[in-house]
């Protein structure tokens, strides 16, 4: 389909897998076990991403490739704004806010120049 072979190639997947990681390691152990909810919800939220950008990438045609990048894109957007939730029960502090901004914000970044990149190949 195009000249990534694999999902694992895609930048967007790479960082999306490191916002992954981030959320297990860092903002899940702070958050009480009695919030079971928002640990599932930022778990849940955070593997959607690159679940979703791998899902695309194993679709035939562009524009399914593109939609499921876009759901990405909220999934990543839902992944910040529980870990603002995170923040504002004071259960991760403003640094680790602010590093889980910066992956959020360079995933996106790299998720939106693949979409443009997807959106190109289609047009031809």
């Amino acid at each position: 389909m195009e000249r990534f072979k694999s999902f694992e190639d895609l930048e967007c997947w790479k960082e999306a897998r490191r916002l992954r990681i981030f959320v297990k390691d860092v903002i899940v152990p702070r958050i009480p076990k009695d919030e079971f909810k928002l640990i599932n919800q930022i778990r849940s939220s955070s593997r959607s991403v690159g679940n979703n950008i791998t899902e695309g990438h194993g679709r035939f045609h562009y524009q399914e490739n593109i939609q499921f990048c876009r759901i990405a894109r909220g999934s990543l957007a839902e992944t910040l704004d529980h870990g603002i939730v995170a923040f504002d029960e004071e259960y991760i502090s403003e640094a680790i806010l602010k590093e889980l901004r910066a992956i959020h914000n360079k995933t996106l970044k790299l998720l939106n120049g693949y979409i443009k990149y997807l959106k190109k190949k289609k047009d031809g």
